[in-house]
C-alpha cells in the first residue's frame, strides 16, 4: 500500500504530498538502489558497515541543494570514518558534471531518477513534482535509523549542525 503524507512539507509555502514508506529514529534502514555517476547500482549493502549521513536533495542545480552538498562535502574531510551520501533525482551525467564544477570530491551522489527506490522506502517522494523532498538520515554501523529530518519547507536548509553532531555520537 502506497503511503501519502500530506502537510508535513511544503514548498514554497504549498503544501505537498509526500509517498513512500516514512522512516523514524530506532527503524532499520530499508534497502534501495541506486545509480552512481557511471550508472551503476548502488545499495545500502554497498555503503558497508559504517556510520552514514544521507543527504536528500531535489536537486543539485538550485542554490540550497548546491550549498548543502558543499556543506556535507567539506565536513566529509573532517569526519575521517563517516560515509555521506548524497541522493537526488538528477540524472547520473547531471550529478557528474555538478561534482567536477564545485569540486566534491567526499561526498557520493547518487541518483534516484529511475526507481525512486530510495524515495519511496523513506517516504521522501514529493507526488506533484517527481522530485526528492529535502532531508537528512543518519544511520549507524548498523543501519539503524538514528536521526531523521524531513526538512519541514524545502527551499530551506537542513539542520546540519545536529545531524553532523549526531553522527559523532555515534563514532
Amino acid at each position: 500500500m502506497l503511503e501519502k503524507r500530506t502537510g508535513l512539507v511544503t514548498m514554497k509555502g504549498e503544501p505537498v504530498t509526500l509517498i513512500g514508506r516514512e522512516i523514524k529514529v530506532g527503524d532499520r534502514a530499508r534497502d534501495f538502489i541506486v545509480l552512481t555517476q557511471d550508472l551503476q547500482p548502488y545499495s545500502l549493502k554497498d555503503a558497508g558497515n559504517k556510520i552514514k549521513i544521507i543527504s536528500i536533495v531535489p536537486s543539485l542545480d538550485t542554490g540550497v541543494c548546491e550549498a548543502q552538498t558543499v556543506r556535507f562535502n567539506r565536513a566529509a574531510a573532517e569526519l575521517g570514518d563517516i560515509l555521506i551520501l548524497t541522493i537526488s533525482v538528477d540524472l547520473p551525467f547531471a550529478q557528474e558534471r555538478f561534482c567536477v564544477a564545485k569540486g566534491i570530491d567526499k561526498v557520493i551522489t547518487l541518483s534516484d531518477h529511475r526507481d525512486l527506490s530510495f524515495g519511496m522506502n523513506y517516504g521522501f517522494v514529493i507526488e506533484e513534482l517527481r522530485l526528492l523532498s529535502r532531508g537528512v538520515v543518519v544511520l549507524d554501523k548498523d543501519n539503524v535509523v538514528k536521526y531523521i529530518e524531513y526538512v519541514r519547507e524545502v527551499t530551506e536548509h537542513p539542520d546540519y549542525d545536529c545531524a553532523l553532531e549526531e553522527a559523532k555520537k555515534i563514532l
